[in-house]
Order: C-alpha cells, then structure tokens, then sequence
C-alpha cells in the first residue's frame, strides 16, 4: 500500500506567500538550520570551500547526510511533511521531537539533549554567521515562530530546484560543487569553477571570518542558487560571478523575467516567473545556462575542456 501526503501534485511548483508573510518563520528556520549545520560542521572533516559542512534536500526535508562520531555516524533530519526533527545512529538508536512554535534557545536545548541520549557529547560555536545581529543560540528567545505550512511550501520549492540544479550541474565535467544548501545564507546553490585562481576576496560577510570568504573563493566561479528572497521580498533564484567580468552585468540572459539586481550584483529570477512558466524547468534551466555563460564567455573559461552534453537530455541552447 502506498501511502503519503496529497498537497501537491508530483511536477507542481507550490505558491511560496511573499516573504513578509511568513518573515518570522523564514529567521527561525534560518537559526534552526545553522545550530544543525554547526553540528555537522565540527565533526566532518573540512572539505575545501566548507562542502563539508552543507546540508542536502530530501524526499522529506533536509538532511546532514551522515557525521562521524568516534566508530558510528549519526545524522539530522528536518522532516517538513511531519514536521519532526529526527536524529538516526548507524547502531540503530534514534530521537526526535516536534516541529512546532519555539524560541531558538529552546530548539538549541532540545537537539543537544537528544544527542546526549544517544550518547554524543558535543561542544559548537553557538552564534550564527552571516546575519547582522548573532544572538547567542542559547539566548536567543527572539525567533520563535513555525509556520508548518510555509516551511512545507518553501521545502517543496526546494524540491523542484534541487532535481532542476542536478540537471543542470551534470552537463559541466569541470570542478563543480554538489548542490547543496547552506545554512549560512540560508540557500540552495550549486557552483561551477574555471580552474583559474581568483583574486583575494574582500570579505564583508556579516560575522564570517575573512579567512572564510577567501577559502569559499580562492578560485573562480560562476554559482547560481535558490533562496527566500532577504532584500527582495520575495523567493528568488540568482546567479553571480567572481570575479565579476567586465560586462557581465550588461550580458542579455533569458528568460525575459530575469535581471540584473546592482545592489547584490548579481542576476535574479523570481521565483513566481518560474512557477507561473508553461514550462518551469526549461525556463529556469534558460537563467542557469545564459548566466554561466555570460561568466563563462566574458571571462574566457575554457568552455570546450569543461562542458560536455548529455545525450538524451535537452539544455537551453546558447544564447
């Protein structure tokens, strides 16, 4: 017997609400989300530009994939069709309490406690990144709230750009990162690489060590990623480049709806313009491949010894 939630159809892209309606719930996934990213960040070994750290979409949420833990490995789980989180041991043990309305210092509380139970002592750095104010995890009693029906809509959305992204990541034979998201920024991205060194990055991340930045963009790329939308209003997709070619934000791109946003100084697609498309996938596959190539051309990549068509699978021409 097959059983299992009916919400959405299988192809359906769900209507995200405008950011503004479910803002609270959004800052308190986003806490949530970084208490179990620094779990999974101080016991996974340290994979170049922090891929060791991310978390994956699931059929049910998101996931640390396995950590190491002495002679096991354990992992965490959001599950936003139960709405649960649920932490599972290679020996078999397992916890898991509910999702539901809780101040960030109560969510902290809760996690290490299950942990404890299943016999894993751990100590992380407990204040945000990437934010402007970092409140202490354990002090944290400001971002409380839990939509379940939001936070369902936005992992569906996930959904639907995560299988969208690995398309379109396995038509590059290039240094490229899994797509995965991450809990800093709070987004899904997948990036591609030249090869080529890049310049020493700036840094300006809110509460990220310089040291940081410069590791995540020691060389040159072309990233694109999904994310609810902080600055915009509204789920986004973007695309951006560093560093940034001459040109590149004057390069014509499709589909018609995306733009190049100067404050982020990268292009945007709107979400609900992909949503709404006869054909969602294809139009978002039309903003991945025309934005890499404008990195791509503008920068002289040597496109020739990194992509590679998939025979069967159809990609935006280049434009």
């Amino acid at each position: 017997m097959i059983t299992g939630y009916t919400t959405y159809e299988q192809n359906e892209w769900p209507r995200l609400p405008p950011l503004e309606e479910w803002q609270q719930t959004c800052d308190t996934l986003h806490m949530w989300a970084q208490v179990v990213g620094k779990i999974r960040l101080t016991l996974s070994p340290d994979i170049n530009h922090s891929w060791g750290s991310t978390l994956y979409v699931t059929t049910r949420g998101l996931t640390t994939s396995p950590i190491p833990y002495g002679m096991l490995t354990f992992a965490i789980d959001f599950d936003f069709i139960a709405h649960t989180l649920n932490i599972t041991t290679s020996r078999g043990t397992s916890c898991s309490f509910a999702l539901e309305p809780m101040p960030v210092s109560g969510f902290y509380r809760k996690i290490m406690q299950a942990l404890r139970e299943l016999g894993i002592e751990i100590r992380i750095f407990a204040r945000p990144v990437e934010v402007e104010v970092a409140i202490p995890f354990e002090k944290d009693d400001q971002h409380a709230s839990y939509d379940a029906d939001a936070a369902f809509r936005f992992w569906h959305a996930l959904v639907q750009a995560d299988r969208v992204f690995k398309e379109f990541r396995a038509h590059f034979i290039g240094k490229v990162s899994p797509v995965h998201f991450f809990w800093g920024a709070f987004d899904l991205a997948v990036t591609r690489f030249s090869g080529r060194t890049a310049p020493k990055h700036p840094g300006g991340a809110p509460n990220v060590a310089p040291r940081i930045m410069e590791e995540a963009y020691s060389h040159e790329v072309s990233s694109a990623g999904f994310w609810p939308g902080a600055g915009l209003g509204e789920a986004a997709f973007y695309s951006y480049a560093y560093p940034s070619p001459t040109g590149f934000d004057k390069y014509p791109v499709q589909p018609e709806a995306a733009y190049f946003h100067a404050g982020l100084g990268e292009f945007i697609l709107p979400y609900e313009a992909v949503r709404i498309a006869d054909n969602p996938p294809h139009t978002l596959l039309q903003f991945l491949q025309s934005t890499y190539e404008a990195a791509a051309t503008l920068a002289t990549w040597d496109r020739p010894a990194l992509e590679q068509k998939i025979p069967g699978v159809t990609v935006p021409q280049p434009i």
